[in-house]
């Protein structure tokens, strides 16, 4: 009996790590067809800054309101208080903001993507991504991700081989990555000022990724 007791516990032991390798990576999600379908898939307490208005509110909720861009831009780069202003801001702002509620949201934001080649391995099309730039009354805010999974795979199902035409014709395919996750408390914004237009605030979320999602953009289409 002790013998047939300690084989069952070596055999348990020993499976345990493949049921660990077996589970879908985080990045490797399916490809919704519309946004709709994405949001369900999150918990029902998540914040969404997917458009000009939350965005905003989410700002106010953290900051109040938003800084006076004209008077820390100065004379712009070549000003020697520039930067030191800069600093000043970010400190202060920082300082300011904790223990604000929003630090513990769960949020939810949007990044652009592209689908390229397909992952024999992992089933779908590994997704290529770009940021996603939001212009608001506070200047432009571009989330900032970490800990955001290496491989992204989007997995289409039936409609892989429609997919995959699309792509040997040069077709773009364009997707949404929906991400979720809190920001990172010791760094939770950060002010900086737009590399495309001068004078321009830019303000960077930096969010610590839980969860990601795909969601076509303007359908499946159809080659002709």
């Amino acid at each position: 009996m002790r013998l047939w007791i300690g084989s069952v516990l070596l055999l348990l032991v020993w499976c345990g790590p493949v049921t660990i390798l077996a589970e879908t990576p985080l990045g490797v999600r399916p490809l919704h067809k519309g946004l709709e379908a994405a949001l369900t898939s999150l918990p029902p307490h998540t914040h969404l800054l997917l458009d000009q208005a939350a965005i905003e509110q989410f700002l106010v909720e953290l900051d109040g309101r938003p800084p006076d861009w004209p008077k820390i831009y100065g004379q712009g780069h070549h000003d020697p208080d520039h930067d030191e202003r800069l600093f000043a801001l970010n400190r202060k702002r920082d300082a300011r903001r904790e223990g604000k509620a929003p630090l513990q949201w769960l949020i939810a934001f949007v990044w652009l993507g592209e689908l390229s080649q397909f992952d024999d391995q992992n089933g779908g099309f590994r997704v290529a991504l770009g940021p996603k730039f939001n212009r608001t009354d506070w200047g432009e805010v571009r989330f900032k991700y970490e800990d955001l999974p290496a491989t992204l795979v989007a997995l289409a199902g039936e409609e892989t081989a429609r997919l995959k035409e699309r792509l040997h014709h040069g077709e773009r395919v364009d997707v949404d990555v929906l991400m979720t996750g809190h920001l990172i408390q010791e760094e939770s914004l950060v002010y900086d000022f737009s590399h495309e237009e001068e004078g321009r605030g830019l303000i960077m979320p930096v969010v610590r990724i839980e969860a990601v999602e795909f969601v076509l953009k303007g359908g499946l289409g159809r080659h002709e």
